[in-house]
């Protein structure tokens, strides 16, 4: 819904939306694919070294992180982000170079412009633009910026997180920059995140030949019966902040590629994406329990990729809301859809966080792109946020 026309320069001078774009342009030029960081974050540290912040950088194996905060005291507002892109993918499929941003049209090109370079850019000048107006602002501000939030995410946020926790450094806000946007910057944003756990199943069964059935135990018939229950399995309802809990088979592998041997073995991979209606506990003892009762020969191993959180109206939310109404003139919806973001490693700290961030149509395709002027009202959004929270 719209409420009123946007009126990005009510809250940017128009040199700030110049410098957003080339900052968003010089990270896109650092060819940073996970879990590289290529100087995106020294470059990002000494435009906020500038502004006081104290910068610390955290190494971990392959990984660099950022931590960097201006002021000593509560309440702290984080911007988190990563630095890190995906690969670009065949590059004679891109209408110009991944790894140089070009503007046409209005639009910017590049890998890494939505998901989520361009968010860095604004979340940068939206704090210079605040401390330059504010610059005894209440609380501090802080980035937490990682090179591993699109690789196997180790070494990255969580292990920031671990560092400031054992210190008792706490962060009571935090936006994610990811790409929450849907239609317009700015129309959704995640106020949580449904949890991630993969089970990754081996039945074993006995190889032979298809002549001789009695001589056999294909695994493929065994595990049927039991991969369609689990299939099928109601494991909750949602609540109103979740849809239902769902299952979802990704993976399933077996046979010799022969068309007269019974396979020993079916390997099948299946995830599923959790309410806070149950824990993964939970899900652990169910898909067990079903595993047993078809009486299979398996082995299961577990990766938990992240618990659910939800960031309930309060003084972040609304602010956030009330951010996006005042510039892009559009009622914001909170969602918690889509998949995992580093947000799942602060939340459990005690911290609110959302995501807000540019529209997410074309992150991790060819022709990876975001509207110049979604970077200004994103800037905008940014500043109103941190004008509510820390004045």
């Amino acid at each position: 819904m719209v409420l009123n026309p946007p009126n990005t320069s009510k809250f940017l001078p128009m040199n700030n939306q110049h410098k957003v774009l080339e900052l968003t342009k010089d990270l896109i030029a650092r060819k940073s694919v996970t879990p590289l960081d290529e100087g995106c974050q020294e470059m990002m540290a000494e435009h906020l070294g500038a502004l006081g912040f104290n910068n610390e950088s955290m190494v971990f194996e392959d990984t660099t992180n950022l931590w960097s905060r201006r002021g000593t005291e509560h309440p702290v507002f984080c911007f988190a982000g990563h630095t890190d892109v995906v690969p670009s993918g065949p590059e004679s499929k891109w209408h110009t170079p991944p790894f140089e941003p070009t503007v046409k049209k209005g639009v910017l090109y590049g890998r890494g412009a939505a998901d989520m370079k361009g968010s860095l850019a604004a979340m940068m000048v939206a704090t210079e633009q605040f401390v330059q107006d504010y610059p005894d602002h209440h609380g501090s501000i802080a980035f937490l910026i990682t090179s591993d939030e699109e690789g196997p995410f180790i070494n990255g946020t969580t292990r920031v997180i671990d560092t400031l926790e054992a210190r008792n450094e706490k962060i009571d806000w935090c936006i994610v920059g990811e790409p929450s946007s849907t239609n317009v910057v700015g129309d959704v944003v995640k106020n949580g995140r449904r949890g991630s756990i993969t089970g990754d199943l081996f039945v074993h069964g006995k190889q032979g030949h298809v002549a001789y059935p009695e001589h056999v135990k294909n695994p493929i018939h065994l595990a049927a019966p039991a991969l369609a229950e689990l299939s099928s399995e109601v494991w909750d309802h949602g609540n109103e902040y979740f849809p239902p809990t769902s299952f979802q088979l990704s993976n399933v592998n077996s046979g010799t590629g022969a068309t007269n041997v019974v396979p020993g073995e079916l390997h099948a991979i299946f995830n599923l994406r959790y309410s806070t209606e149950i824990n993964d506990q939970i899900i652990i003892d169910r898909v067990t329990a079903i595993l047993d009762k078809h009486k299979l020969d398996y082995d299961l191993k577990w990766t938990f990729n992240g618990k659910p959180f939800i960031t309930e109206p309060g003084k972040l939310l609304n602010s956030v809301i009330e951010s996006v109404a005042e510039t892009n003139g559009i009622v914001c919806q909170p969602s918690t859809s889509g998949g995992t973001s580093d947000g799942r490693f602060i939340a459990p700290t005690g911290a609110q966080v959302v995501e807000l961030g540019p529209t997410n149509e074309t992150i991790h395709q060819v022709n990876e792109s975001v509207r110049v002027d979604a970077l200004d009202h994103l800037t905008s959004m940014y500043y109103r946020t941190l004008v509510k929270l820390l004045t």
